[in-house]
């Protein structure tokens, strides 16, 4: 039987997402995240920030594989196990394929993590350290410590160059080559892209997954450009959770002010689990009331000594919902409620929100109005 990047069975998977709705922007691996996010039960929303395009045909590319092994570099630094791969399969189809290996094989190979020594060792060789956080920087760090004078680097890069580290290897006497066997580029139009920042600033979304420091480069950038960028911010430090999949891909969030919560292992299995633990432990709203347990995953409400059917709350009710059950029957007056509902701007607006929310619930008794004080919920 299949089995998921979490290892799991693709038969009967735990409904613990049902209720929450997820955004990915990742492009490579994006279905076994979108899949394992629906098997639990969620709704999810797709739009990469960035796609990733393979340059196995590229004419750089060839010449600066040949480069690599006229150099026949002392040393050798792999980043990532994509862009591993990638040139291998590129160097066989340049007929080079022997002459790397053979040229790698006797350099000393410094890796950025596990999946890229994976790569490394999937293809015949051997690493001789990795770097704990999964940093480049970290690796050209265990590099400094030897003596690079004069020796000569091959360089493995990500995506784009990164000046910095060749730099740093090239003040301390390195001579440095490098290979790009991959580049992002951003979709052809941001449309999808606007379409999910929308949907968070609008709180239709309960968290968002990065797996790639430039994508979320790209996502806030697509905010700054439409002019979205505040809100989204105020958004992501508010109703809706980043998660990053390591440190690296935090970097952005964090210089955007953001605290994304991040698995302890960055690898996609990881980041599945603390999705469905998070969004059970933090997200997940209970309380008894006089019309029995009510339960609040995500955009969902149940009800189930009224209902088995969940309802499904629009983003202002929704909020307000939220806020009636985490004050666990204190009464909040109107003028609380409108500061804490960013989106409400008036009493008619909240008026109006109230009304919906009885509407919308399966039993309209849930909310009490306390007259002259404001609204409770009936516990």
């Amino acid at each position: 039987m299949p089995a998921g990047p979490a290892g799991e069975a693709a038969a009967s998977v735990p409904q613990t997402l049902a209720g929450f709705r997820i955004g990915v922007t990742s492009d490579r691996r994006s279905e076994d995240l979108i899949c394992a996010f629906r098997r639990r039960g969620a709704e999810v929303m797709h739009a990469p920030a960035l796609r990733i395009v393979a340059l196995t045909e590229s004419v750089t590319l060839q010449q600066d594989t040949r480069r690599v092994i006229e150099a026949a570099p002392d040393f050798a630094i792999i980043t990532t196990a994509y862009g591993m791969r990638r040139w291998s399969e590129a160097a066989d189809t340049y007929g080079l394929g022997t002459e790397l290996f053979e040229t790698l094989e006797q350099a000393t190979i410094l890796v950025r993590g596990p999946k890229a020594r994976g790569a490394v060792r999937a293809a015949g060789l051997d690493d001789d350290g990795s770097a704990e956080d999964e940093r480049t920087a970290t690796v050209v760090d265990m590099l400094l410590t030897r003596d690079v004078r004069g020796k000569s680097v091959a360089l493995q890069q990500h995506g784009a160059s990164d000046d910095s580290q060749i730099h740093r290897l090239q003040a301390a006497g390195a001579t440095v080559v490098t290979v790009l066997p991959y580049t992002w580029t951003k979709p052809d139009e941001d449309s999808d892209l606007l379409r999910m920042i929308d949907a968070v600033i609008e709180r239709q979304l309960d968290l968002v997954t990065f797996t790639a420091a430039p994508a979320v480069e790209a996502f806030l950038s697509v905010a700054r450009q439409y002019g979205r960028f505040e809100a989204l911010v105020a958004a992501l430090r508010g109703d809706v959770v980043s998660v990053a999949v390591g440190a690296v891909t935090a970097g952005p969030l964090y210089d955007a002010g953001l605290s994304p919560i991040i698995p302890s292992r960055w690898r996609l299995g990881a980041m599945i689990k603390l999705v469905c633990d998070h969004l059970e432990e933090h997200q997940t709203l209970r309380i008894s009331t006089r019309h029995g347990p009510v339960e609040m995953r995500g955009s969902e409400v149940r009800v189930p000594q009224v209902t088995d059917e969940p309802v499904r709350l629009p983003p202002g009710p929704l909020s307000l919902m939220r806020a009636l059950v985490k004050a666990e029957g204190a009464v909040l007056s109107r003028e609380h409620l409108m500061q804490l509902l960013s989106q409400c701007d008036s009493e008619h607006a909240l008026e109006m929100w109230v009304s919906r929310l009885r509407k919308s619930l399966p039993v309209s008794g849930l909310v009490s109005t306390v007259v002259k004080r404001g609204y409770r919920l009936a516990v």
